[in-house]
């Protein structure tokens, strides 16, 4: 019986994406929490007292810097490595490709933001189970966007350009987290609800998250079916 997951597919596509030291991946969002640790006591003496609804940006933010990484080497690593007419060639398609290498770029994820929530905990202090979501969804969006824009500009340097013009108009919109718009990756329901009068009730906060929720999935999806459609142009993006 044919295995769900073709595990040697995805550690080539792990190779690829990442050289024969992928497994590093994971560690390197580490150096932020540590970083703002090392602040925070230099500053005060201690870690310094971390509000839960701060959580989840402070996770979101290097998850999101490995996620446009990532993303940028699914399409446009391809492109820059001249290994693109290759590609075409794996049995069942190019789409397999790419989507192997979306599975292994969230897996990467997805065990980074536990080693990171593990250390934002001790570190800091405990928080809802709920900012993990947050935090892997803005993550996964700007991935997507990377993604995205590298089949559009068949680099990986005009990638990751466009996703911080993107990444920074999503700041000045939001006012970096002071702001919380529904709408936008980053939304954090838990800074709302330790004090903001932004909403009328509890109910409405839910429905909030549950539009962006819906909606940034959706958002996602799109993106992600523009891009295969860009990718699957092989005349287009081969030299």
């Amino acid at each position: 019986m044919k295995p769900v997951v073709d595990l040697p597919f995805l550690r080539l596509a792990m190779l690829v994406l990442a050289g024969h030291r992928f497994w590093v991946l994971p560690l390197l969002p580490l150096a932020w929490p540590l970083f703002q640790a090392g602040v925070r006591f230099f500053i005060n003496g201690d870690a310094g007292a971390v509000s839960p609804g701060d959580v989840q940006g402070m996770i979101a933010v290097p998850l999101t810097a490995l996620g446009v990484f990532l993303g940028m080497r699914i399409i446009a690593g391809e492109i820059d490595d001249r290994s693109l007419e290759i590609a075409y060639t794996v049995p069942g398609g190019v789409e397999r490709l790419w989507w192997i290498k979306l599975a292994a770029s969230l897996l990467t994820l997805i065990a980074a933001e536990c080693l990171l929530a593990l250390c934002v905990w001790a570190l800091f202090t405990p928080f809802p189970p709920g900012m993990l979501y947050g935090s892997l969804q803005a993550a996964c969006f700007y991935m997507i966007i990377a993604m995205a824009m590298g089949a559009l500009f068949k680099s990986e340097a005009s990638a990751v350009i466009t996703t911080l013009v993107v990444l920074a108009a999503n700041g000045i919109l939001t006012g970096f987290g002071d702001n919380q718009l529904r709408f936008t990756p980053f939304f954090n329901p838990y800074t709302l609800a330790e004090g903001s009068q932004q909403f009328t009730s509890d109910e409405e906060l839910l429905a909030w998250t549950v539009q962006n929720r819906i909606a940034m999935a959706l958002v996602m999806a799109a993106i992600l079916g523009l891009a295969f459609v860009r990718g699957n142009r092989r005349e287009e993006l081969l030299p």
